[in-house]
């Protein structure tokens, strides 16, 4: 539940910036008529997130128990891992252009006449965060159905996704309609970096599988039982397995996968940070502080 919960929250908020943004450029240069398209695009691109996520789990789910289940999710752990850090690092370095570019691109859907253009765009913007959450997804309830009984699959996953999603569309109403402000910058940065804890869980995973295979011969000596004091398989293991990649048995390897993807990657994410605030500090004046704004400019102002 915690793990859905948390990636629906962070995707949400990112997917309804960029609807917003789309709608409050169009609402500024007088052409609400054309929220129709954006409204269509939207909804097109999580009608199709939605069948293929479920067309995914229904394909993989005939293979049950069998080696073709192990690969595809292997795939989707080390898809799912590599996605988080990318999306992570991205959004650090390009949210303050964000409007900039929409905006942009915007303009060329209009230039051009046809107004497909802007749904098509709207399509683009949330399908690629909507696909992004698919990929997520099915990589935590692969890992949560791994154990026997575990509570966080099936209604427990659903909950958590709705609430994470409900929330995140409370809080782009707050800052949008209502003019609340908020941190964008340490918004990211702390769902950042707790996103590359899960990825670090997925990978974890994904060198369990592959041992299991036999692809990783090596690293396979088991550094401690915890089964009797926290199972994997129990309540507050399975939680602990998908938020934190806890394993009662873990191998060296993926402990060390583990430890060092969490140092590496935060270290690198926290570091970028500072150095791009600093660069930022050179230029702007304490009062055009952009924390909480795209571009510069307030995102309540502009809706």
């Amino acid at each position: 539940m915690i793990p859905t919960f948390v990636i629906f929250f962070r995707e949400g908020i990112e997917a309804s910036m960029i609807v917003a943004i789309l709608l409050s450029y169009l609402k500024r240069i007088g052409q609400r008529r054309h929220f129709r398209d954006v409204y269509l695009g939207v909804a097109a691109a999580l009608v199709l997130v939605l069948a293929g996520g479920i067309a995914a789990y229904a394909f993989i789910d005939q293979y049950s128990g069998s080696n073709v289940q192990t690969y595809f999710e292997t795939a989707t752990y080390l898809v799912a891992a590599g996605a988080l850090t990318y999306m992570t690092f991205w959004m650090q370095r390009h949210a303050r252009s964000l409007a900039t570019d929409l905006e942009r691109r915007s303009d060329l859907a209009l230039s051009g006449g046809a107004r497909a253009g802007l749904g098509l765009l709207a399509f683009q913007a949330v399908g690629r965060e909507g696909l992004e959450t698919m990929v997520f997804t099915l990589a935590i309830v692969f890992a949560s159905s791994k154990q026997a009984g575990a509570p966080l699959h099936g209604n427990y996953l659903l909950l958590g996704a709705g609430l994470g999603l409900a929330l995140a569309l409370g809080v782009a109403f707050a800052i949008y309609r209502l003019g609340a402000k908020l941190n964008l910058r340490r918004f990211f940065q702390i769902l950042g970096v707790v996103l590359m804890v899960f990825a670090a869980g997925l990978l974890a995973d994904a060198v369990e599988n592959m041992q299991g295979l036999g692809w990783l011969p090596f690293g396979r000596h088991v550094l401690w039982n915890s089964s009797h004091v926290v199972s994997e398989g129990s309540s507050i293991g399975d939680v602990l397995h998908s938020l934190l990649g806890y394993a009662d048995r873990p191998t060296i390897l993926q402990v060390l996968v583990w430890v060092v993807y969490v140092a590496v990657s935060t270290t690198a994410f926290v570091r970028s940070g500072r150095r791009r605030r600093h660069q930022r500090a050179r230029h702007l004046g304490p009062e055009e502080d952009p924390s909480h704004t795209f571009d510069g400019r307030p995102i309540a102002r502009d809706i």
